[in-house]
């Protein structure tokens, strides 16, 4: 998991090795991991193609499994919508 230094802390890296996740947490006062800022770039833009919906960006469903056909729905436009995109 990529985190940066706001979850730097060991109760958050022993939960994730606990479920077996390695985690990639920058230390605070150290410096930042080199192209973390890349791949932070991919997930900070994929919630805001998902925050598009606004049932996603607010969520009303109480229940997990309706939040997540809602995100799966989601995520299924926006690949159609980019699939049939004119070519420019």
């Amino acid at each position: 998991m990529l985190g940066d230094k706001g979850y730097d802390s060991n109760p958050n890296r022993d939960e994730l090795r606990k479920r077996r996740i390695l985690p990639v947490i920058s230390r605070k006062g150290a410096p930042n991991i080199k192209g973390m800022g890349k791949l932070r770039y991919v997930v900070e833009q994929t919630f805001a193609l998902l925050h598009q919906f606004k049932r996603l960006a607010v969520r009303w469903e109480r229940r997990t499994e309706l939040h997540d056909a809602f995100v799966s729905l989601a995520c299924s436009l926006i690949c159609w919508r980019r699939l049939n995109k004119p070519d420019s």
